[in-house]
C-alpha cells in the first residue's frame, strides 16, 4: 500500500520579531512611510478640503522656515522639546516610565518665576545662577517623589508621575492666582517686562540662539553619559534585568532614585527655559504639552539623544505647520490636525516594519 502523505499547511503570511536589521534599511522603511503619508495626506486634502495638497505642503514648509524669525521660532521649539526627550531618554533605557516629564517642566518652571519676582535687585549672572538652580532643584525634588516609592515600595511609576503631573498643574495655578497682574485678570502678565531683569539675552538679535547651544550641549553630553559612563552602564543592565544588576553588585534603588533626579532636573531645566528664554511668564500652559510629547521623540529614537534631534524637527514642522495651514486656508483646528495625525500614524507605524519581518509563503510541505 501506498504511503499517506501528511500536507502541512503553511500560514499565507509569517510574522517573525528581526534579530538585527542595516541602518540604511531601517532609514529607507522610514523614509518610504514619510512618502505614503503625503501621498494618503494628499488624497485626504484634496477629497475633504478640495485643495492642491502641494500648495498645502509649501504653506507647511513656509509656516515653519519661511523666514528668519520662523527659522528661530521653530528652533527654540524644537530645542524644548528635544531637552524634555533628552530627560526621559535615561529613565525609559531603564524601563521606568516616567510620564511625569509635563509636571517636573511646571515646576521648574514656578521656581524660576519666583526668582524673578522676588530676587530682581541681584546682579543679572548671580540672577541667572538662582533661576537655573531653583528649577533644577524643583524638578529633581518632584523625580525623586515618585523614584523613592518605586525603590522603597515598588509603586506603580506610570500612575504616580501621572498625578504628580495633576499636583503640579494646581499648584501652578496656585502660584498664578497669588502672581496675578493686574489683579483679577488670573494671569502673570509678562514678568519685569521693564527691566528685563532674568530674561534670556540675545545674541544678534537672536534670543533663541543661547537655547539651542545649551540644548544641543546637553544631548551631546546625555549621550557620551549614556554610552560611555559607568553609570550609563549600570542603567542600561538595570533595564535589562534587576536581578542580573542585583547579582552584578549593583544597587537598583541608588539607580532609579539617582537616574530619576537627573531627569527631572532636566526637565525643570527646561521649565527655565520656557520662562526666561521663551514666554517670559509662567501659567499652567507653560509647557504646552511637551512632557508628553517627548515621550513619542524619545521612543522613536530609541533613546538615542543624538537621533532625538530629527524627530523632534519633525514634530515642530507638523505642530508649526498645521498651524500655518489653519490660517492661510481658513481650516479649523481639526483638518490640520487631522493631516498631523496620518504622517505621525504613517511614522510611528512604520517602526513595526523594521522590528518585525513579514514573510509571505502559500506553498504545502509534504512530510
Amino acid at each position: 500500500m501506498d504511503e499517506k502523505k501528511h500536507v502541512q499547511k503553511v500560514p499565507l503570511v509569517r510574522l517573525s520579531k528581526r534579530t538585527s536589521i542595516e541602518r540604511w534599511k531601517a532609514w529607507t522603511i522610514r523614509g518610504v512611510a514619510l512618502l505614503a503619508a503625503l501621498i494618503v495626506c494628499g488624497f485626504v486634502i484634496t477629497a475633504i478640503v478640495h485643495l492642491n495638497p502641494i500648495q498645502v505642503y509649501k504653506a507647511m514648509w513656509n509656516g515653519t522656515f519661511g523666514s528668519s524669525r520662523r527659522l528661530w521660532i521653530t528652533m527654540r521649539d524644537m530645542s524644548l522639546l528635544l531637552l524634555v526627550g533628552v530627560a526621559l531618554a535615561p529613565v525609559f533605557k531603564m524601563k521606568f516610565w516616567n510620564l511625569g516629564g509635563e509636571g517636573q517642566l511646571l515646576m521648574g518652571g514656578c521656581a524660576t518665576a519666583a526668582v524673578m519676582l522676588y530676587l530682581t535687585d541681584l546682579p543679572a549672572p548671580v540672577l541667572f545662577i538662582c533661576m537655573i538652580a531653583a528649577s533644577m532643584v524643583a524638578g529633581a525634588v518632584w523625580g525623586l517623589i515618585p523614584a523613592f516609592f518605586k525603590a522603597k515600595f515598588n509603586t506603580n511609576e506610570v500612575l504616580f508621575t501621572l498625578m504628580m503631573n495633576y499636583v503640579a498643574i494646581q499648584l501652578t495655578a496656585f502660584c498664578v492666582s497669588k502672581w496675578e497682574n493686574p489683579y483679577g485678570s488670573n494671569t502673570v502678565g509678562i514678568i519685569n517686562a521693564q527691566g528685563r531683569q532674568g530674561w534670556m539675552p540675545e545674541i544678534q538679535g537672536a534670543a533663541p540662539l543661547i537655547t539651542v547651544v545649551i540644548v544641543l550641549l546637553i544631548a551631546v553630553a546625555m549621550f557620551v553619559y549614556m554610552k560611555r559612563s559607568k553609570q550609563g552602564y549600570e542603567i542600561a543592565v538595570v533595564g535589562d534585568s534587576e536581578n542580573t544588576a542585583r547579582y552584578a553588585g549593583i544597587s537598583v534603588s541608588k539607580v532609579i532614585i539617582r537616574t530619576m533626579i537627573i531627569s527631572g532636573a532636566i526637565c525643570g531645566l527646561t521649565g527655565f527655559l520656557c520662562v526666561s528664554a521663551s514666554s517670559h511668564t509662567i501659567s499652567t500652559a507653560i509647557g504646552d504639552g511637551r512632557g508628553f510629547t517627548a515621550i513619542i521623540v524619545a521612543w522613536l529614537a530609541k533613546f538615542n539623544t543624538i537621533g532625538m534631534v530629527a524627530i523632534s524637527l519633525l514634530l515642530v514642522f507638523l505642530n508649526n505647520g498645521a498651524v500655518e495651514i489653519a490660517s492661510q486656508f481658513n481650516l479649523n483646528d481639526y483638518a490640520s490636525q487631522m493631516i498631523t495625525g496620518i504622517i505621525l500614524f504613517f511614522i510611528i507605524g512604520c517602526e513595526f516594519f523594521i522590528n518585525y519581518k513579514l514573510t509571505f509563503s502559500g506553498k504545502q510541505k509534504e512530510e
